[in-house]
């Protein structure tokens, strides 16, 4: 008789256990940076200290490793292209 009251007692806490689902954060609740926002600021960094090629080099590496970055975009429209 103690298998099944066990196995009812895994069964109620199973069946209350949250789901989880993965999901995109809103960039407004982010609380880590992402690689492509690091690199944006890091050519932002480089541009403050005058280091022109040290800027385009980073926002050409953050373009071609992230892509679909929101800060592609950004890096884009800051080069002119």
């Amino acid at each position: 008789m103690q298998a099944p009251a066990s196995c009812l007692l895994l069964l109620a806490a199973l069946s209350s256990a949250p789901f989880q689902c993965s999901s995109e954060v809103p960039p407004s609740e982010a609380t880590e940076e992402t690689p492509g926002q690091a690199l944006y600021e890091l050519a932002q960094r480089f541009r403050r200290q005058g280091n022109e090629k040290a800027w385009r080099e980073t926002l050409n590496y953050l373009m071609e490793r992230h892509p679909s970055s929101r800060f592609s975009e950004t890096a884009r429209q800051d080069l002119g292209l």
